[in-house]
């Protein structure tokens, strides 16, 4: 019996690591779309960067419940807010960035733009 325990205690601990990785996830995307001009959004042919803000602030909010421990450890939600975060990532950051103003840092001098 005690080693079913330590087994079942163990799998915890290792799914809410798993929820901690995606609350960082989840939050570094939320910083990030916070740090991007408004108008990168639509210029990119994304949604609007309150929606982008909203979707991000809620599987933020959902991040910090799984991690707090709020949620259910197999619930489907907190998977649905990692899955947002990684579109974020992987689909809009990279367009907004690269439609992004100011220079670039291969354009940076130690004092500011050449």
């Amino acid at each position: 019996m005690p080693f079913n325990f330590v087994a079942y205690s163990a799998l915890n601990w290792f799914f809410w690591g798993l929820l901690a990785i995606a609350f960082v996830v989840e939050a570094w995307a939320l910083l990030d779309a916070l740090r991007r001009p408004k108008a990168a959004f639509p210029a990119a042919s994304k949604q609007t960067k309150p929606i982008w803000l909203l979707i991000l602030g809620i599987a933020t909010l959902i991040g910090v419940g799984g991690v707090l421990n709020y949620l259910q450890l197999f619930s489907i939600i907190p998977i649905v807010a990692f899955v947002a975060a990684v579109i974020y990532h992987v689909e809009v950051k990279p367009k907004v960035k690269a439609i992004g103003p100011g220079p670039s840092r291969s354009q940076m001098g130690p004092y500011g733009p050449w």
